[in-house]
């Protein structure tokens, strides 16, 4: 079996819907044939992609991996085959939640003064790599340690930590806020994209709870209701102020790492450019 475009199209849409019956439907196939496909791209493969039953479907871990290099690989074909974008392709620069903080503007200003002819286009992604492996971006700024195969990372700044509270937590009237201050308190903590974990504090000294997240906005919305405080980075209260939410500094946990990433393998050519810009822009 040859592996074509339209076997990527069909798996990723069963990946997406999380059902077979239903991605048939949305494919306008028959079902039978849908559940071949998915077997034979397995067989061609050699794993199971995914473990099916009548009432259960879910993604294995071969499933998960080969879902992102699916997507990769068709976003790039689209790409090429695009003939908008065969001059001035635009350099899609990924993130999770806070971009380059207050850098952030001054950095696509910049870019539209110096490089006219490549639109720069920002975009937020709630992923672990903010669409990176997915193929949605060409760049991405992550923060956090980054383990993901196949990328590249240069580090741009490393950021302080800063605890974020809404307006009526006691804490706010502390001068100085330390994760001691922060042990008898419940932590929204982001699994997605976030760089807090109960990592950070010492065994014995670890949060009464969390609550878990998989987005900004689910997190910030938390910490304002009042049922966790949080732990973010200093670019976080420029790119999002909340008439109820206060951040202050905190004092004893360790930096986090600022890095750009990208794919070598499908590297846009205008991201040396991009790299030596941010530098420059957080260098004034």
């Amino acid at each position: 079996m040859t592996i074509e475009l339209r076997h990527l199209r069909a798996f990723l849409t069963i990946a997406e819907e999380g059902n077979v019956t239903r991605a048939a439907a949305r494919l306008h196939v028959a079902q039978p044939a849908l559940s071949r496909t998915l077997r034979q791209i397995e067989d061609h493969l050699g794993v199971r992609l995914a473990d099916r039953s009548t009432h259960h479907f879910a993604l294995t871990a071969e499933g998960r991996a080969f879902r992102d290099k699916a997507a990769a690989a068709l976003a790039a074909v689209e790409s090429a085959l695009d003939p908008g974008g065969l001059s001035g392709r635009p350099l899609r620069l990924g993130h999770t939640w806070a971009a380059l903080g207050v850098h952030t503007v001054p950095l696509l200003r910049r870019w539209d003064e110096t490089h006219p002819g490549t639109p720069l286009e920002l975009l937020r992604v709630d992923d672990r790599t903010a669409g990176l492996t997915q193929g949605k971006v060409d760049a991405a700024l992550l923060r956090g340690a980054v383990g993901t195969p196949g990328l590249r990372t240069e580090l741009l700044v490393s950021e302080e930590r800063v605890v974020v509270m809404p307006t009526d937590s006691p804490l706010t009237g502390l001068a100085r806020i330390t994760l001691a201050d922060l042990a008898g308190h419940t932590i929204a903590v982001n699994t997605v994209s976030g760089t807090t974990t109960t990592a950070l504090w010492p065994p014995t000294a670890r949060p009464v709870g969390t609550i878990e997240v998989t987005n900004t906005d689910e997190w910030l919305m938390a910490i304002a209701a009042g049922r966790a405080v949080g732990i973010s980075t200093a670019a976080t209260p420029s790119n999002h102020a909340h008439p109820s939410l206060i951040y202050r500094p905190l004092a004893d946990a360790p930096t986090v790492p600022v890095v750009l990433a990208w794919r070598p393998a499908f590297a846009h050519p205008a991201l040396p450019d991009l790299l030596a810009l941010a530098r420059q822009v957080l260098a004034d």
